[in-house]
């Protein structure tokens, strides 16, 4: 495959979603080019502006809260493991408005609440607590939100 041919298939690549530079490098590599190759696409892509990590990070940390809702810890670790730098990591969060974040925990913790069908008051908290930690709430929340769920629950 010529330069230009993979010029065009990432531009598509890229226009299609936001990608990060690591899924763009592996798409690349998939396609047999070489590292230096690799480099002068990259390069070209973020010139034209079809490869922006911060827009990615944001519109990443946007989509995981509002359409998966997940939680800051959760987002933080998956755009660490994107290798997304700090920097846009603390610029996508501040995305998700501390309001939307509250609502979106108080919905989330209420449907998992009812929706678990456990007797043992022990392994129900023990459930919940699990799900929404694997979500990515901060645990002061999650335990804090439990408490009351028990209360109300005797």
């Amino acid at each position: 495959m010529t330069n230009k041919e993979a010029l065009l298939k990432l531009e598509h690549f890229c226009a299609y979603q936001e990608r990060c530079h690591d899924e763009v490098v592996n798409k690349l590599y998939s396609l047999k080019m070489t590292p230096d190759e690799i480099d002068a696409i990259v390069v070209q892509l973020i010139e034209s502006n079809f490869l922006n990590e911060s827009r990615f990070a944001c519109s990443f940390a946007r989509g995981k809260h509002r359409i998966k809702h997940w939680g800051r810890i959760r987002i933080t670790n998956e755009l660490k493991m994107r290798h997304i730098s700090p920097f846009n990591i603390t610029l996508a969060l501040k995305e998700i408005s501390s309001e939307e974040y509250e609502t979106t925990f108080e919905q989330l913790s209420e449907k998992c609440w009812n929706g678990l069908q456990e007797k043992n008051i022990l392994k129900k908290r023990k459930k919940f607590c699990d799900y929404m930690l694997r979500r990515g709430y901060e645990s002061f929340l999650v335990y804090d939100k439990v408490t009351v769920l028990e209360k109300e629950f005797n």
